[in-house]
């Protein structure tokens, strides 16, 4: 059997060409390294080296071997250098979750940072609505996802990566779109509203039921997703409200208007003039020395 200490042993001869400096170089006499060549030869079956008491040279076998022993050299040392960075968390592999939304407002930028600071780690990406990557994250399909609140608490923890405002979308014909002053609730008395699914899309539907409290809209119909609102206003079939970051969508034929302030959400560290949250989530559970790396990074500017 060919061990690592034979083989180093070889590369230093075959570099050395002298077996006294060879053995200075290893840190060794040189008796124990003629023999650690002797069961090389043995376990190769060719002889690698041609020697005597005046020189030291390289058979046409020991050439070969010679190119090869330095590539598998380079092998262990790359796999003892990636265990290490996994193990400090600068490798691996991270499941990343993320919602539509999520990808126009802050998905792009913090892929281009993870590229920057954390090379060598691979982000599989995965596009579900906040229930799939809480459910994702319970299962062990993901490491951490960009969701929207509220969450299980006791089974995942979470941090604030991005507040935003929410905005009117209106079609461009629509007298709405004229208004240079904040949109209050008052105005949409009356009007068509497409809606948000208070399941699949709750988050979005909570605050547009709060906005619209004190209001008699229309709800016409319930989308589970933003774009699809937006595109339902661009076709006519009523007014919806969107996170600000939406309008990079750039679909045909819709305005964002500001609203008024409305009072919003109570919590202390809630801002009420930028009441849309997207949360990095990640269990509770003790997560690897990666995620805990791609964590930093996620939640650096939040």
């Amino acid at each position: 059997m060919i061990t690592l200490d034979q083989v180093r042993s070889f590369v230093a001869v075959a570099e050395e060409l002298h077996f006294g400096r060879a053995a200075e170089r290893l840190q060794m006499t040189q008796p124990p390294l003629s023999r650690q060549i002797q069961k090389l030869e043995k376990s190769v079956g060719a002889r690698l080296l041609e020697r005597d008491n005046r020189r030291v040279e390289l058979t046409g076998a020991g050439r070969a071997f010679l190119e090869e022993a330095h590539r598998l050299l380079n092998l262990v040392e790359g796999a003892g250098d990636l265990a290490r960075r996994v193990d400090a968390g600068a490798a691996g592999v991270v499941r990343l979750g993320f919602t539509a939304v999520s990808a126009i407002s802050i998905l792009g930028p913090l892929l281009r940072r993870l590229t920057a600071q954390l090379p060598d780690v691979e982000v599989v990406l995965s596009e579900r609505v906040t229930n799939d990557q809480v459910e994702g994250i319970r299962r062990g399909e993901l490491d951490i996802g960009l969701a929207r609140p509220p969450f299980d608490t006791t089974l995942l923890r979470s941090r604030v990566v991005l507040r935003e405002p929410f905005m009117a979308v209106v079609p461009a014909a629509h007298p709405l779109a004229a208004v240079d002053h904040p949109l209050s609730s008052d105005d949409f008395e009356g009007e068509t509203v497409i809606g948000y699914n208070p399941d699949q899309s709750r988050y979005f539907h909570e605050l547009s039921v709060r906005f619209f409290a004190n209001a008699h809209p229309r709800i016409d119909q319930r989308v589970h997703q933003v774009l699809t609102a937006m595109l339902l206003v661009s076709a006519d079939r009523g007014v919806t409200l969107a996170p600000a970051s939406a309008e990079s969508l750039h679909v045909d034929g819709v305005v964002f208007k500001e609203l008024a302030h409305h009072g919003g959400d109570t919590r202390v560290d809630a801002d009420p003039d930028k009441p849309v949250e997207l949360h990095a989530i990640w269990s509770r559970d003790a997560v690897t020395p990666v995620v805990r790396r791609v964590l930093d990074v996620v939640t650096a500017r939040a």
